[in-house]
Formats: C-alpha cells, sequence, structure tokens
C-alpha cells in the first residue's frame, strides 16, 4: 500500500479494517442529548414530588394565616382597651380605622396610632395575610359612651384560613368551629362562641 502524500503540518487519516474517514465525528453526534424517554420519565418524578408538596404548602399557609389572624386579634383588643383608658368620655372607637393612623402619626382621638395603620385600614380593604378584619364600637344600656365594641377577622375565602375568630370588650378571643369561614353576625353571637383554648 502507497503512502498517502499530504503537505507539511496535515496528517492523514487513519484508515485500516473497519475504519472509514470521518467515522469518529458521526459517532459522538449520536451520543449526544437525552432521550424522549428519559426527559419523560424526568417530568414525570417533578409532576409526582409537586402533587405530593403543594397540598402540604397550601395547608401551611393556611396554618399560618390563622395564627396570624389569631394575633392581629389580640393586638386589636389591646388597642381598644388602650383608647378606652386614653379617652374616657368616647370610650371604644367607633371605627377599627381610628386606632391606627398615618405615619408619621400624632395621636388623638381621630387617630389612636395604636396599631399598625394597614391592619387599622384592613390592608385598605383587602384584608391582611388573608383575613378581613372589623372592629366596631357601641354604646350599651344604659351608657352615655361607646363602652362596648366588637372585633371580628374572616378569611377572605376557604383558600387563606379554616375559621373565623372574633372579640369583644372582655378581651377574649373566640372563635367559631374549623371549617366555619362566615363572617361572626353580631355582638350577642360573638359572645355566645367558646373561647380559644
Amino acid at each position: 500500500m502507497r503512502p498517502i502524500l499530504c503537505p507539511r503540518g496535515f496528517r492523514a487519516p487513519e484508515v485500516g479494517p473497519g475504519k472509514v474517514p470521518g467515522d469518529e465525528e458521526h459517532s459522538m453526534r449520536k451520543q449526544k442529548g437525552f432521550s424522549l424517554i428519559e426527559l419523560l420519565i424526568v417530568v414525570a418524578i417533578i409532576l409526582i414530588i409537586a402533587a405530593i408538596a403543594i397540598p402540604n404548602l397550601l395547608r401551611a399557609r393556611m396554618a399560618a394565616n390563622d395564627s396570624a389572624a389569631a394575633a392581629s386579634t389580640r393586638t386589636i383588643n389591646t388597642a381598644e382597651v388602650a383608647y378606652f383608658d386614653a379617652y374616657p368620655g368616647i370610650g371604644f372607637p367607633v371605627a377599627l380605622a381610628t386606632l391606627g393612623g398615618v405615619s408619621p402619626c400624632t395621636a388623638g382621638p381621630a387617630t389612636g396610632c395604636l396599631i399598625d395603620n394597614y391592619l387599622a385600614t384592613n390592608g385598605g380593604g383587602a384584608g391582611k395575610s388573608g383575613y378581613n378584619f372589623n372592629a366596631t364600637g357601641s354604646i350599651g344600656a344604659g351608657s352615655l359612651i361607646n363602652n362596648q365594641y366588637y372585633a371580628t377577622a374572616a378569611p377572605v375565602s376557604s383558600q387563606f384560613g379554616t375559621r373565623s375568630y372574633c372579640s369583644v370588650e372582655d378581651a377574649v378571643l373566640r372563635l367559631q368551629p374549623a371549617g366555619t369561614l362566615t363572617l361572626v353576625p353580631s355582638y350577642g353571637a360573638c359572645q355566645a362562641l367558646l373561647p380559644m383554648q
């Protein structure tokens, strides 16, 4: 067999039994990437993990919202009592917004500066942590001032919380049975509920 002559610096491809020039490049091309089956298996595994994780994540978020609603209702209770002590001639404020105030807040009968204004305005009407909050002061029998109040916390929807909360001037947090998402309708209905343990 005669040797193949090449210009200086170039090397002739090796040709021998079972070898075809350019075959190495062709075999490398076949091995790149993943097969469709491998990709489908990976996608299936990801979907299974998501199906397990997402419901647990939603339950955890609802539990966190429930805890935040209970804490916010307690904060409202503390602010109501502080407002009553600060302005005994008025009693409890007529509206929840009176307990807050825009920063920089100056305390007075119209802006108590006792709670965060975001909570005081119920998140600008959109709620806070998946719950809607409200508090209303009123005049009880034989009183000249607002000697009672009724505060509520109800989930925006069943995706955000598991129950509704309420409180009156005794500052005891009461709750509806789990799964009852409707707003506690009245002062008397709140008093009839069991306190939170």
